[in-house]
């Protein structure tokens, strides 16, 4: 199965690791630090032009993907909650 993350985003619901909350998880200065080598490393990918809410970690064939999404982690796992 295929999860929209938004925009014209979709991602295999076996490669997501997490879903995060932006503003809870970034609090962390061991999140951010994460995200930052992530984004240094080409693995991020902003989804909107709009403030994220959410950041979704996908494992896709070996590669690390972190998808920056527009959408709240709540309605991203809405998403997830909908397809069992």
């Amino acid at each position: 199965m295929y999860v929209h993350l938004g925009q014209n985003i979709v991602v295999q619901e076996e490669a997501v690791i997490g879903v995060f909350d932006m503003d809870n998880a970034t609090s962390s200065h061991i999140t951010r630090k994460f995200l930052s080598s992530a984004d240094k490393a080409g693995q991020v990918i902003s989804i909107s032009d709009e403030l994220p809410n959410a950041f979704v970690v996908c494992d896709e064939g070996g590669r690390q993907r972190i998808y920056l999404s527009q959408l709240s982690s709540q309605t991203l796992l809405r998403r997830f909650e909908t397809m069992r």
